[in-house]
């Protein structure tokens, strides 16, 4: 518990800063948090490649590998079409739409924003801020309760960046591969459903 509040009292950190302009203009004006991305990427790289259990945990998993991202998707329209239902006043549409950023917030909302307006927009933009730090928060609980993969479905898209440090730390590093595939195919089914729903 005790990392994951690491990891957010940077992130308040680091948003106070740029909020008083605490910081140099090049920060904040250029892609600084993406080469900061990249350089945490190479590290877990370089984690996981030298750790050699890891490529024997992959090879165990083989096929199951793709029932995750499959998982997380069905069961987070699941639960967005049970909250269609129960929210007065939002239609199952809406709810599905928002439930579809699965935590890729700065895309989701963009999109729903475009379709269905801002107030919907906002909307999409705090439920996957939310998700994302549930995910950050509450992974240690999330592996106790529910086992290793619980972080990784919960991450929804963001478990091949953001929440990766997170999984890694309380899932295992022999789930890193995993994480970073389930974050590929969630990721990449964002804009087709966040659209799909929006349309429909």
């Amino acid at each position: 518990m005790k990392g994951c509040l690491i990891i957010v009292s940077f992130f308040v950190i680091g948003l106070l800063s740029a909020h008083w302009h605490v910081l140099p203009a090049e920060m904040t004006e250029n892609d600084f948090s993406m080469y900061a991305l990249y350089v945490l990427m190479f590290l877990v790289g370089i984690s996981i490649g030298g750790e050699p259990g890891v490529l024997k945990a992959l090879k165990k998993q083989n096929s199951k590998i793709l029932f995750v991202p499959l998982a997380t998707i069905v069961g987070t329209l699941a639960g967005s079409a049970l909250a269609g239902l129960v929210l007065s006043g939002r239609s199952l549409t809406d709810c599905l739409a928002v439930g579809s950023g699965f935590g890729y917030y700065s895309l989701a909302s963009v999109f729903i924003t475009e379709y269905k307006g801002a107030e919907l927009g906002t909307l999409a933009l705090t439920a996957n801020i939310i998700r994302e730090i549930i995910t950050l928060l509450g992974a240690p609980l999330l592996v106790c309760w529910f086992g290793k993969l619980a972080p990784i479905c919960a991450g929804g898209a963001t478990t091949m960046d953001t929440t990766l440090p997170v999984i890694t730390r309380f899932s295992g590093k022999e789930f890193v591969i995993v994480s970073i595939f389930h974050g590929f195919v969630v990721d990449f089914s964002v804009p087709f459903l966040v659209t799909f729903f929006c349309r429909i």
